[in-house]
């Protein structure tokens, strides 16, 4: 895998190593000997950032396309693709999120005592949905990765939240629950009307950008 990935432009894996890393560590930390789960944790996180500081000099910052684009076919009948990109704006929120995740879960080694591995896999799993959030090119993509970045969320809050943490679990999960459905109901109607003006049913954003 790693003489495959380094046989091709770092450009045009990039992104998909960022989602699939994390995702593929959370069943590792949720697995291994609970003493060892915040060690393969913090190891997992560190390569992330490691491998993401390379979009820093690999960016053009001069210019004002999306950056390594990533194109594949999902639900076509529906209009639905993996598109992946960046942007100045992603950029920054992707290196972001990969530098802080290390010190979060470094932070957490002296606080988090109970259900450690469940804590860590759950981290790394919300790690690959901020990171999905931030590249997604396709609304219906964007939705999804919304969605997933949730349920961790609200699992950290609920199990190790502080003294209140039930009630801030039912809050999060009814203000968010209340917003995701009325963004959900936007995103179709934005894909409903564009769709019947242009003839093309398509959650892709450029697509979408270019008609709206």
């Amino acid at each position: 895998m790693g003489s495959f990935l380094l046989g091709l432009r770092y450009d045009a894996w990039i992104l998909d190593v960022l989602i699939v890393l994390p995702l593929v560590a959370a069943p590792v930390v949720a697995l291994v000997p609970i003493h060892r789960a915040k060690y393969v944790a913090l190891a997992a996180a560190a390569g992330q950032f490691l491998l993401s500081a390379g979009l820093w000099w690999t960016f053009d910052v001069r210019s004002g396309a999306m950056q390594f684009v990533v194109s594949r076919p999902w639900i076509p009948d529906w209009g639905i693709g993996y598109e992946l990109g960046l942007d100045g704006i992603s950029l920054f929120m992707v290196l972001l999120t990969t530098f802080m995740m290390p010190l979060v879960i470094l932070a957490s080694f002296n606080y988090i005592k109970q259900r450690e591995r469940a804590y860590y896999a759950l981290m790394m799993v919300l790690e690959t949905a901020m990171i999905g959030v931030f590249v997604a090119l396709d609304l219906f993509l964007f939705y999804v990765f919304w969605e997933v970045m949730l349920i961790p969320m609200y699992f950290l809050i609920g199990v190790w939240g502080g003294p209140k943490k039930i009630y801030a679990a039912i809050k999060f999960f009814i203000y968010t629950f209340v917003g995701s459905l009325l963004m959900l109901v936007a995103i179709v109607v934005i894909y409903n009307a564009i769709g019947r003006a242009t003839g093309t049913y398509s959650f892709e954003y450029s697509h979408i950008l270019a008609n709206i």
